[in-house]
């Protein structure tokens, strides 16, 4: 088992190692967590035993997965949160030690995914200001709702074009959009927010094909 720090409040001194299990039993306590930690760390990554990101939990669930024993540490985030008498580092990123099988779901088209997808920015004119969807080959001449032919658009931009193609009204798409290719066990919103982490990146970005800036 990896082993985590604590220091004990009333010493300011270096850290001694502690064994993970011993975080729950010296009184850490889901309300505690909440109270005392920013909010950014209300989250641990949990990947599959072959590293798939499968999960995003809350801290006092990563920690109840690691009294039982049922992962490894990948990464500690550098935030702690304080018991009754101590501090500890709060995991960041767990493995599972046995892999767990399950069905891979279909990553539907939706707006929120959508705009995710897209960086929450109009195609066209890169603003981020009351943002809507948009068929790229319009939908009353035969386009279809698809990952290739729905964008992310402002208002603006999207009555402009109005029921022609980009080309018909001299405007132009960065790049074709496409459907993103990534392991779909996270919401894909969470996804992109997850993986925009410094911390987590380097798990989550090889599953990240067809996201703006990875």
């Amino acid at each position: 088992m990896p082993r985590i720090q604590k220091k004990s409040a009333k010493s300011a001194g270096a850290r001694a190692p502690v064994n993970q299990k011993s975080q729950l039993r010296l009184g850490l306590h889901a309300d505690e967590t909440a109270a005392s930690a920013p909010e950014r760390l209300s989250g641990v990554l949990v990947l599959n035993q072959n590293f798939e990101p499968l999960n995003i939990c809350s801290i006092q669930r990563g920690m109840t997965l690691l009294l039982l024993d049922k992962v490894e540490v990948l990464r500690f985030s550098e935030q702690t949160v304080r018991s009754a008498e101590s501090e500890h580092l709060v995991p960041s990123v767990l493995r599972l030690n046995e892999a767990v099988r399950r069905p891979m779901p279909e990553l539907k088209i939706s707006r929120k995914s959508v705009l995710a997808r897209d960086s929450y920015t109009c195609v066209y004119c890169g603003s981020r200001e009351t943002l809507t969807l948009d068929h790229v080959f319009p939908r009353h001449r035969g386009g279809e709702t698809t990952w290739e032919n729905v964008v992310c658009s402002c208002l603006r931009c999207n009555n402009k074009k109005g029921a022609r193609t980009p080309s018909e009204c001299g405007m132009r798409l960065p790049s074709p959009p496409r459907k993103p290719r990534y392991v779909p066990y996270i919401s894909f919103p969470r996804f992109v927010s997850a993986v925009r982490r410094p911390e987590w990146r380097e798990f989550l970005e090889g599953f990240g094909k067809g996201l703006d800036g990875i």
